[in-house]
């Protein structure tokens, strides 16, 4: 199946596999990486910065800002997928969400952005414009889907046990629970072992060494799905070297959580740290 859509005024064509994961088919309009937005004169007052900068505050690089501010009216414009973000007063699962840009010169020397998301966009993994995660655990037929029917199967199993109540089910739904953990348990490990992260040497580590180097028992659940590790991915591993980055949530907030919409934030200490520290070593910063 193929479906154009666009982004900053590029032409995407988009093929739906077999396996249904997205992959990105460039036409001939399209500049050789989909994924890289140039600025082209929109920044021509603005300083690069000489190092890397990295926003740890609420006032991002003058570049990364401009960058952000493309994305933001592409997020308000644009028609081709829909999330509740809370801010058109639809009803429903309202989901805020963390935004990142990051400015890169390409390895033809040009200098644009590049756009991620943190966790899934619109149900989904792939959206024009945005770099892909580091896994795609929504691939049909992968070990996730696979794992996570056999979690429901347990699950409608202690289910029945509970209401038909027949003589002995308190031991088999404590078996089942039992059973449910190790799976649960197994199942996070493996999504773990996924995940590997390069820095600009080219050096690439594992979630779970990143984590142990780190002195945490086990990483968090959705360590890897920021939009910072994924932005740093994309541009390590097409030769891009980065120059400045922010990030910024769009929505409205959790009501446990602070985020307001359209403010920017530097990266989550929990799970961007340890990750971040790695991707970032040797880096000018």
């Amino acid at each position: 199946m193929w479906r154009t859509c666009s982004f900053n005024g590029n032409s995407l064509l988009l093929q739906l596999v077999t396996d249904h994961s997205h992959v990105l088919v460039i036409s001939p309009s399209l500049p050789k990486d989909a994924f890289f937005t140039p600025f082209e004169d929109s920044i021509a007052d603005i300083t690069l910065p000489g190092k890397f900068t990295f926003q740890t505050g609420s006032q991002p690089h003058p570049a990364s800002l401009k960058a952000a501010e493309l994305l933001q009216s592409h997020l308000e414009t644009q028609q081709e997928w829909r999330h509740n973000f809370g801010l058109s007063g639809e009803k429903g699962n309202v989901i805020g969400k963390m935004f990142g840009v990051l400015v890169v010169r390409s390895k033809e020397n040009e200098v644009g952005y590049l756009a991620a998301f943190s966790g899934k966009l619109a149900g989904g993994n792939h959206h024009a414009g945005f770099v892909p995660p580091i896994f795609d655990g929504l691939v049909n037929g992968g070990f996730l889907n696979a794992g996570m029917t056999e979690l429901s199967r347990i699950n409608e199993q202690i289910q029945a046990l509970g209401d038909e109540k027949v003589e002995g089910f308190e031991s088999q739904v404590k078996d089942l629970k039992l059973m449910r953990q190790k799976h649960s348990l197994s199942l996070q490990n493996e999504i773990f072992d996924q995940y590997h992260f390069l820095n600009q040497a080219g050096e690439r580590r594992s979630l779970r060494k990143i984590f142990a180097d780190a002195s945490y028992k086990n990483p968090p659940a959705g360590a890897g799905e920021c939009a910072a590790p994924k932005l740093l991915q994309y541009a390590f591993n097409q030769g891009m070297q980065p120059l400045a980055i922010a990030e910024f949530w769009w929505g409205q907030s959790p009501k446990s959580d602070f985020w307001k919409h359209g403010q920017f934030y530097p990266a989550c200490r929990e799970k961007c740290g340890p990750i971040l520290g790695h991707m970032m070593a040797g880096m000018d910063i």
